[in-house]
């Protein structure tokens, strides 16, 4: 799985969910692959992290947007406001 399609999906996700609102890594990664959707967590948090540096999503923990370089635990990503 290329990082183009991971990107594309974290996207997709985001703007289908609207502004405001956020998705946790496990929905992208189960869009991306259902049947083995855990296999593609690090894919997805790798993604999120590309997308963050690139100024299009935020990394989200408790509500609170985080640095991409060096963010641990349950995040959630959203659209960059």
């Amino acid at each position: 799985m290329n990082d183009d399609t991971v990107d594309n999906t974290i996207l997709s996700l985001v703007e289908a969910s609207g502004a405001g609102k956020s998705i946790s890594p496990a929905e992208a990664a189960q869009a991306l692959d259902a049947e083995n959707w855990r296999s593609r967590l690090s894919a997805v948090k790798q993604g999120a992290v590309r997308l963050a540096q690139a100024g299009r999503v935020e990394i989200l923990r408790k509500g609170k947007p985080v640095g991409p370089a060096d963010f641990k635990g349950v995040y959630r990503i959203t659209l960059k406001t």
